[in-house]
């Protein structure tokens, strides 16, 4: 089934020079971008976007860090694109993370993991239209 989701290249993947490798890997699994941009979020952007997490530990810390530098986002495209990006993404704690993602590949630690990713079509639904409107959407 076709599907949208949100893929995030954070702060720590783009000051480290990795978007180009990010890419290669979405592309190379068989997802099409269908539209991107690079924004620097505000604190306050970034804790609406995480407000899911209010209220728990790393709350702070992951708002600080998102709001921290540029990141690139990007709606991806693709029969079961939320499920083939998050296996993609590997786990979340990059030591844990399967052998050739992107986290085991390029994260340093459970934060600085290099990319986010939807988890279900609900939450792709709100981070796509967090940040893209239905103008903007359209392959490039």
């Amino acid at each position: 089934m076709k599907e949208k989701t949100l893929s995030i290249i954070k702060p720590d993947g783009v000051s480290r020079n990795l978007i180009g490798k990010v890419i290669d890997c979405i592309e190379n699994a068989g997802l099409k971008i269908a539209s991107g941009k690079m924004i620097k979020m505000t604190k306050d952007q970034a804790k609406g976007f995480y407000r899911i997490h209010e209220g728990k530990p790393f709350f702070d810390s992951v708002t600080d860090f998102m709001s921290s530098g540029p990141c690139i986002v990007m709606v991806l495209e693709g029969d079961s694109a939320i499920s083939k990006y998050r296996e993609l993404m590997g786990s979340t704690d990059c030591k844990q993370a399967a052998e050739g993602t992107i986290r085991k590949l390029y994260g340093t630690d459970i934060e600085k993991n290099v990319v986010h990713g939807s988890d279900s079509q609900d939450t792709a639904a709100f981070e796509i239209g967090y940040f893209f409107n239905g103008l903007e959407i359209m392959a490039f």
